[in-house]
């Protein structure tokens, strides 16, 4: 297993991580398989989108601030309730096909760390799935 190091600027935000992603799997030589990232914080999650225009990211943002607010009727005492249920709308992981030694994105799709707690240090995990 892999580990990505991630700092986070703001309280909410989408890194684009494709290029760290890309870089550790060129580094480490997999082909052909898949990778699978793993997010072990209940703040932080990993969704592929758009990467192609900036206003994909910050619609998703600003949306999720009006779905679920960081003022709400929550009990959670850290004040933090709306980040864990962004998280768990977007999940901790996701899967991505390798080939050639290269992920399979389609041609407007990035891979996007979200942070809904920060500013933070986060981590990924990595684990290579050999095909």
């Amino acid at each position: 297993m892999e580990v990505l190091k991630i700092n986070t600027d703001q309280r909410e935000e989408m890194i684009d991580i494709t290029g760290k992603v890309r870089t550790l799997i060129r580094q480490n030589g997999w082909q052909s398989g898949a990778v699978l990232l793993y997010c072990p914080h209940t703040t932080g999650a990993v969704t592929v989108n758009e990467g192609a225009d900036p206003s994909v990211v910050r619609d998703i943002i600003i949306n999720m601030r009006k779905l679920v607010p960081h003022q709400g009727d929550y009990h959670h005492m850290e004040g933090n309730s709306d980040a864990h249920i962004k998280t768990s709308l977007f999940g901790p992981e996701q899967m991505l096909i390798v080939e050639d030694g290269d992920l399979m994105l389609g041609t407007w799709q990035r891979i996007f760390f979200c942070e809904f707690d920060g500013p933070r240090s986060r981590k990924l995990w990595v684990k290579w799935l050999a095909g």
